[in-house]
């Protein structure tokens, strides 16, 4: 029996860029098919349901938020994995989309070699239901929602935020590759830290890509962010090629890693969804 492919949308008005995509995933084994204008998109979600939507934000109709907000709120389609693909790369334009329910954010120019590795990453969380990301192996999505989910209603609970920071210019100075060797290396090091001073019944899993929680009680709270600041602040230039170390091929934007800690007495979110934000956005 013939494998069956899997199935790409593309909706980007860029016609050189669109044929480019359609051209490029089509050598790569999938079935892909593009439109030009975001009602169009989600048409073609309903009709032909695709295994993963690679959408533009910047559309002549209404714009890329807008048919994710809508493919979100549709039964048939609100399980689609969405990338988007975009000049916009404002961290507010980011949050929105990955808000909205994104998978995914490129902006353009694009590595099309990561863009490729994205979808596959992408359609295989999809298709397996995975639980765990596929670039750290760490708990991800429905499992850690649940977890997150658990301690809306308990009183006794501390959740420690590790973000890293400018891994998207590390990304477009080094590559992908090394990008993703970051990030293994940092949740590694968080999970080091939880096993030489957390407890048994501690969680640490993604928020996003580049967001981490770990769950655990306000009495190791604190020493474990400590342990978890001193190895990483230590570790962050080693990231870096020899060369690049005292000035890495960046502008000046140097990985760096954020620390929060929000105990369960602090806590006046009333749903999963206010929770995530107060966890991405302390400050918002």
């Amino acid at each position: 029996m013939a494998e069956v492919k899997s199935k790409i949308l593309i909706v980007e008005d860029d016609l050189d860029i669109a044929d480019m995509l359609n051209a490029y995933f089509r050598v790569q084994g999938y079935e892909v098919f593009t439109v030009n204008w975001g009602e169009d998109g989600i048409r073609a979600c309903q009709t032909s349901q695709p295994d993963l939507v690679i959408l533009d934000i910047r559309l002549p109709d209404i714009d890329g938020y807008e048919v994710a907000r809508r493919l979100r709120s549709n039964r048939r389609t609100q399980q689609i994995p969405i990338i988007f693909l975009t000049e916009k790369s404002e961290r507010l334009d980011r949050l929105e989309g990955l808000e909205l329910g994104a998978d995914d954010y490129i902006t353009k120019p694009f590595d099309v070699q990561e863009l490729r590795l994205r979808v596959r990453n992408a359609i295989r969380r999809a298709s397996q239901d995975t639980l765990t990301n596929p670039v750290t192996s760490i708990s991800d999505g429905v499992l850690v929602d649940e977890h997150l989910g658990d301690c809306l209603h308990k009183l006794d609970w501390a959740m420690l935020t590790v973000s890293l920071k400018n891994l998207d210019d590390f990304r477009e100075a080094y590559g992908f590759v090394a990008s993703d060797d970051v990030l293994r290396a940092v949740s590694l090091m968080v999970q080091n830290a939880i096993r030489e001073i957390g407890g048994t019944e501690d969680f640490f899993g993604h928020l996003s890509p580049t967001d981490f929680v770990l769950i655990t009680s306000p009495e190791r709270a604190e020493l474990l962010r400590e342990r978890i600041r001193t190895r990483l602040e230590q570790s962050l230039e080693y990231f870096y090629p020899i060369k690049d170390r005292e000035h890495p091929a960046m502008n000046g934007k140097r990985l760096s890693v954020s620390l929060g800690c929000l105990l369960a007495d602090q806590n006046n979110s009333p749903t999963l969804e206010q929770l995530k934000i107060v966890l991405l956005h302390p400050n918002s």
